[in-house]
């Protein structure tokens, strides 16, 4: 028997790490997602956490595919875990949302490196926080980040 990765995905949540980089003036790192979920949004970078693959490398895998830049968990600091749940999947099938536990995990850089669109996000940018939360297109998974659970 086959199990194909959209069986999972309507089976089971995924587990990912997100990436929330801060640079020396207090800006926070994201991209416009050319992928389903969240596509047309912009996110913080991050990435699935795949089969024996430990969270420090997951941090540095994905910080070196989305970002060009290796990240150190042990330089981060631990958020927490977040449910990130859409109503869609990245084929676009129909009647399978996606659920994401994502550990999100912030980085304070002391610089603001060039860091190009990869494959995954049409633009990159820097945004204030009082600015990301105010902004229509920064989907709210990622302002959660930056919100009080009081």
């Amino acid at each position: 028997m086959t199990i194909e990765f959209i069986d999972i995905i309507d089976s089971t949540p995924l587990v990912s790490v997100d990436l929330v980089i801060q640079n020396n003036k207090n800006e926070i790192l994201l991209g416009k997602r050319l992928n389903r979920p969240a596509q047309g949004f912009w996110f913080v970078p991050g990435g699935r956490i795949k089969k024996n693959e430990t969270i420090a490398q997951a941090i540095i895998r994905v910080s070196q595919a989305e970002l060009g830049l290796t990240l150190n968990q042990k330089k981060g600091r631990l958020l927490g875990a977040y449910d990130h749940i859409y109503e869609d999947n990245y084929l676009n099938q129909p009647g399978i949302n996606t659920h994401y536990v994502a550990l999100g995990h912030h980085f304070l850089l002391d610089e603001t490196p060039e860091i190009a669109a990869d494959d995954q996000h049409s633009e990159i940018i820097w945004l204030s926080i009082p600015k990301l939360l105010k902004h229509p297109e920064v989907h709210s998974n990622t302002k959660a980040y930056f919100q009080s659970n009081d």
